[in-house]
């Protein structure tokens, strides 16, 4: 039986780095990735055929979409497909943060989540996926539990390390 699949599709290769980010996240918790490149604006033939060839795979998926500045690759992936479409477009310092909304802002009947951060586009993908697929969910819960593990240890830390310094708390 094939993996879950996350499609990672990317608006030009200087988006290649917050991709590698995502698709790393992405295969932690199991899930199969594509990286691909295809741009709304550049080439709307290509970016349809790719669209068409991953709708025709029938198994669960989620596209990821990471596009700066004028943000049509998340729109027009979301009006192209059935499964759920995450925007996850890179970090911009070029327009003071506005070019963020082209992606918040999309017209009636498109609707793709956005999340800024890659690991987190990621996780959402995964949540999405593991509604399918129990190995999935059981990484998302695996994952979530060592977060988790990681503030109570880091919580001992602290405690430990105050209490030498002669502090001592009433919830200790």
């Amino acid at each position: 039986m094939k993996k879950p699949l996350v499609v990672i599709l990317m608006g030009s290769r200087a988006d290649e780095a917050h991709c590698q980010k995502i698709a790393e996240a992405a295969r932690a918790y199991g899930l199969e990735v594509h990286l691909r490149i295809g741009s709304a604006h550049k080439t709307p033939a290509h970016v349809s055929a790719l669209l068409a060839a991953y709708e025709a795979d029938p198994r669960p998926k989620v596209y990821i979409t990471v596009a700066g500045r004028s943000n049509a690759l998340s729109g027009f992936t979301d009006g192209s497909v059935s499964a759920p479409v995450i925007a996850c477009p890179p970090p911009s310092e070029a327009f003071g943060g506005a070019d963020l909304y082209s992606s918040i802002r999309m017209p009636s009947g498109i609707a793709p989540a956005v999340v800024l951060e890659p690991v987190n586009a990621a996780l959402l993908a995964a949540k999405i996926l593991g509604l399918t697929s129990e190995s999935v969910q059981a990484a998302v819960k695996h994952s979530q539990a060592q977060q988790g593990e990681k503030i109570l240890d880091d919580d001992r830390v602290l405690m430990q390390a105050e209490h030498e310094k002669g502090y001592h708390y009433d919830a200790d």
